[in-house]
C-alpha cells in the first residue's frame, strides 16, 4: 500500500509538472520542493477527500454519466492549491484544464508503468 502511494505521489508530480507547462495560469513558484509538496498534498487529497466528495456528488455524477468527476477533479486541484502555498492554479478554467492534464498524464503513466496490485 505504502508503494501504491509513493507511485501516486511521484506521478501526481511528474502530471503537476506537465500541467504547470501547458497551462498558463498553474504555477508553483520555481522550486520543485513545491511541487514535490503540492503532489504529496494532491495524492492525500485524492485518498482522503476526494471519496467523501465524490459520495456527496453521486447524484450529478449519476445524472452527468461521470462528467461531474471533473469537477471532484478541479475541486480535488483548487484543495491543493488552498494547502500549498506556492502552489497556484489560477482561475477556475485554469484550474479545470489542469485537472484535465493532469488526469492524462496520470492515465499515461499508469499505462505505460502498469504499476501492480
Amino acid at each position: 500500500m505504502l508503494a501504491r502511494f509513493a507511485f501516486s505521489w511521484l506521478s501526481n508530480v511528474v502530471a503537476l509538472f506537465v500541467a504547470a507547462l501547458v497551462i498558463p495560469g498553474i504555477d508553483y513558484g520555481d522550486t520543485f520542493w513545491a511541487l514535490f509538496l503540492a503532489g504529496l498534498v494532491f495524492a492525500l487529497v485524492n485518498l482522503v477527500v476526494r471519496p467523501l466528495v465524490i459520495l456527496l456528488a453521486l447524484p450529478a455524477v449519476i445524472l452527468t454519466l461521470g462528467l461531474a468527476l471533473f469537477l471532484v477533479n478541479t475541486f480535488m486541484l483548487y484543495l491543493t492549491d488552498w494547502i500549498v502555498p506556492d502552489f497556484e492554479t489560477g482561475s477556475f478554467w485554469s484550474t479545470l484544464g489542469g485537472a484535465l492534464i493532469v488526469w492524462i498524464v496520470n492515465v499515461v503513466i499508469n499505462a505505460v508503468l502498469k504499476p501492480g496490485d
